[in-house]
């Protein structure tokens, strides 16, 4: 039964590079995926459902390449670096999940708790990505959500310049994609930076060690 979904889901995200997500049906699904037209029913409910396991399965994805960079690399400015690479990378390589997980098609994620809880998991690596630059003094004081906020809007709208062909000019190859994303993420890393008066309050404050 979970060749079945995986079939199904594989059927989908192919239809919404094809289409785009509002291009399809559960009846098309079933002929792509060579299944019953009942069978998407055993596991999706509805077309949205569908559409919301395509998106689970792409940030349970995203998470695994995010949290591959946080065991690889270890200095924490480097590792949010690496991350924003990740994310890019992974929107180059999926870009009909990506669509899917930031679209409107799904209105509520937390109508479908599997797929809210792999989305939180995905921006929670972020947000301690950066409390650890903040921690060791690499990144401004701050909520670190509002700034994995600020981090991912930059992230993701380079990803979507990218897949949606507005880059094709600066960007032939994969490789050119990356070597963007990383200028990109630098300049993250600049905006992110304790400004002058923090770093010398910091250098300033007494050690807490006992």
């Amino acid at each position: 039964m979970r060749d079945l979904s995986d079939r199904l889901l594989a059927a989908a995200a192919a239809l919404v590079t094809e289409r785009g997500p509002q291009g399809f049906s559960l009846r098309e699904v079933a002929r792509r995926a060579r299944v019953s037209e009942a069978a998407p029913y055993w596991h999706f409910s509805s077309k949205e459902a569908l559409l919301a396991g395509v998106a689970e399965q792409g940030f349970v994805r995203l998470a695994a390449g995010m949290a591959a960079v946080r065991a690889r690399v270890a200095e924490p400015r480097r590792r949010l670096q690496e991350l924003g690479v990740a994310y890019v990378r992974f929107a180059l390589a999926h870009p009909s999940h990506l669509r899917i997980m930031f679209g409107p098609e799904i209105r509520d994620k937390t109508a479908h708790p599997s797929l809210h809880a792999a989305a939180q998991r995905a921006f929670g690596l972020l947000v301690a990505t950066i409390a650890d630059a903040q921690g060791a003094g690499h990144a401004r004081r701050g909520d670190p959500e509002e700034l994995a906020v600020a981090a991912w809007a930059l992230v993701h709208g380079l990803s979507a310049l990218l897949i949606d062909g507005q880059l094709k000019e600066r960007v032939r190859r994969s490789r050119d994609a990356e070597a963007l994303a990383s200028r990109v993420t630098k300049l993250l890393e600049i905006g992110l930076s304790p400004g002058r008066a923090e770093s010398a309050t910091r250098r300033r404050a007494p050690s807490r060690r006992a």
